[in-house]
């Protein structure tokens, strides 16, 4: 099972990388973080607070190869239920490509996968949010919720 998302990005790839790293401050960017708790190096624990779950949902920083390769990686005990997701940066005439994708495995996953919701759409928001991001151009909040109409103009 697989969720990803590749979005070009007008933008240094080390800038990009800068954001990625920067997990404090995501919340700001990617509208489905709540807020990331820790530090992106390897070996470190970080506890991810999304809107998509009341609960938290804990990953291991296991490959970081900057500014092209990040790694977050979770399971339950004995690889029954396990995640990858994965940030791949690479160089284009225009700025950079990013992909990030998650991976769902393991041998319970006929089981556990039934109960992961659809992911497809909050990728797409992190590619877009990402972009905007970097881009210079703002957040994605205003791009989520339609403006209420001034009075007295159309609908």
């Amino acid at each position: 099972m697989l969720y990803d998302v590749s979005v070009s990005i007008d933008a240094p790839r080390e800038e990009v990388w800068q954001i990625l790293t920067d997990v404090s401050h995501w919340q700001e960017w990617e509208p489905n973080v709540v807020k990331i708790d820790g530090e992106v190096a390897v070996g470190e624990l970080l506890t991810v607070h999304t809107r998509l779950s009341e609960r938290a949902f804990p990953a291991k920083v296991t490959v970081l190869d900057g500014p092209k390769r990040m790694v977050w990686s979770w399971s339950l005990p004995f690889g029954m239920f396990k995640g990858e997701r994965v940030f791949e940066l690479t160089d284009t005439r225009e700025g950079c490509e990013v992909y990030c994708g998650e991976e769902f495995s393991g041998w319970l996953l006929p089981v556990f996968g039934k109960t992961v919701p659809d992911l497809s759409h909050s990728f797409l928001e992190f590619g877009a949010g990402l972009k905007l991001k970097a881009e210079g151009l703002g957040s994605l909040s205003g791009y989520l919720e339609p403006e209420a109409a001034e009075p007295g103009s159309p609908a």
